[in-house]
């Protein structure tokens, strides 16, 4: 690789100011050396030898604005807002026409959380500027912030009409498309696009996922066609590709488009995972069994892993294997969710009655509090024979899904078994007034109760 004569002598400006470093020989840099080697430090997050070279930059050339806004730059980071500030007031005195004093003060009126005031003085900044795509786009990210989508993304137009290669600008507009649920627009500002940038790989995919939004498959599989003519190393675009196949269940094609992926980058969680999927789809039991594996090994806290191949083993009615592999899972994340209602799923199975209550009791201490697993913990309970945690599960139940039948037969029942009539009668007469129809529950779970001639003479009143 060929370098420029510029790359070459910014490389010897470096070198030399890093000999100087180590041997604490002063030598003199002119200000443009000075403000590519700081810009190096800053790009490459090396703040200490950056303050270094200003502090050095300001000795030999103390009038240099740009050696000072890079100080500024600086402060910021370091969230020394007011010294920033100060020194800005001062710049500004000097030199009232420059942008470059204009963005840093917006830069610190946004670190403060005053996004509007920043984007009134980036607009001022636009007066002045030459070249003003980068505004645009530092005024379309003040805009996100104040989730105004609709100027953000007017903004990053702006910017991409000036520079049609700002790729961060066209993800910009289309995340604020998609903010907006204005997927026809979107299609419609990529396609124009495209009509003036054919061989854009990145519009062509983003055009391929407005399609898959739509459903339009064939449409998607398209434009994801021209994405990959336009780079044949795009692994986005195969990754694309290979959910728009599975979607038409054209699995061998979708594996095929996976495995291109796992050729031109490190293998990806994601792409073994669909591979096995698919194999599992085509009844290559084996093959879906090894991707699952090379699934969890590749990333073992991707939890569509670990469930993937916990329920391959539940589908195929080994309820132990897949009992294994969610407690091996478990032991990685005892905070998912999922793991924990699969994990009560499968004990049910095995008809590990207690095993299965405590994996519905953490699902719902984890925030899960979906009426079915309120439902089947206090069936569990009452299997157990725990009826009172059982009504003070559905008590709770009731906060989330007042006046539900299912939640209502189920607590007259357990009172009438706790013998406590007055609380049955209230519960099921609101069952019978929320659904009548769920009566059923009374007649499968509590037989006893439901044939007593007590509760038949409530029913029939």
């Amino acid at each position: 690789m060929e370098f420029s004569q510029e790359e070459e002598h910014n490389k010897i400006s470096l070198s030399k100011f890093e000999s100087m470093l180590k041997t604490n020989n002063i030598l003199f840099f002119d200000s443009n050396e000075f403000e590519n080697i700081i810009h190096h430090y800053l790009n490459n997050g090396k703040v200490a030898l950056a303050k270094k070279a200003i502090k050095l930059g300001l000795d030999q050339h103390p009038t240099s604005t740009n050696l000072k806004l890079f100080k500024i730059e600086v402060f910021v980071f370091e969230n020394e807002l007011e010294k920033a500030n100060d020194l800005l007031d001062q710049l500004h005195l000097i030199e009232p026409s420059n942008e470059e004093i204009y963005i840093q003060k917006a830069n610190i009126l946004s670190k403060e959380d005053k996004h509007n005031e920043a984007i009134s003085v980036l607009q001022k900044a636009l007066d002045l500027a030459d070249d003003t795509s980068d505004l645009y786009s530092i005024i379309g990210m003040e805009y996100l912030f104040l989730d105004r989508f609709d100027l953000a993304r007017d903004n990053f137009m702006r910017c991409l009409e000036q520079n049609p290669e700002d790729y961060a600008s066209l993800y910009n507009i289309i995340y604020c498309f998609d903010f907006l649920n204005e997927t026809e627009e979107a299609i419609s500002f990529l396609t124009k696009y495209l009509d003036k940038n054919p061989y854009c790989e990145v519009a062509w995919h983003q055009l391929g996922r407005q399609y898959f939004e739509q459903k339009d498959y064939e449409k998607a599989l398209s434009a994801f066609d021209f994405a990959i003519i336009s780079d044949d190393t795009f692994v986005g675009a195969y990754i694309e590709k290979g959910k728009v196949l599975e979607k038409l269940k054209q699995y061998n094609e979708a594996i095929e488009n996976y495995t291109i992926t796992l050729s031109l980058e490190d293998p990806t969680s994601f792409a073994l995972l669909r591979i096995g999927h698919c194999h599992e789809k085509l009844g290559n039991n084996e093959l879906a069994q090894n991707y699952f594996y090379q699934t969890v090994h590749e990333d073992p806290l991707l939890d569509k892993g670990w469930i993937a191949i916990t329920k391959f083993y539940s589908k195929q009615g080994n309820y132990q294997k897949a009992l294994y592999y969610i407690n091996k899972a478990i032991n990685i994340d005892s905070e998912n969710v999922l793991y924990w209602k699969l994990y009560a799923k499968i004990n049910h199975r095995l008809n590990f009655l207690e095993e299965a209550e405590k994996g519905h009791k953490r699902a719902i201490e984890l925030g899960n509090y979906e009426l079915e697993t309120w439902l089947m913990r206090a069936d569990l309970l009452k299997e157990l024979g725990e009826l009172e945690a059982a009504t003070l599960n559905l008590i709770q139940a009731a906060e989330f899904y007042p006046e539900n039948a299912e939640i209502e037969f189920r607590l007259a029942g357990l009172y009438y078994q706790l013998f406590e009539q007055e609380k049955a009668s209230y519960h099921l007469k609101n069952a019978m007034r929320f659904d009548a129809e769920h009566i059923i529950i009374l007649e499968e779970l509590f037989p006893l109760v439901y044939q007593s001639l007590l509760v038949k003479k409530m029913i029939k009143r």
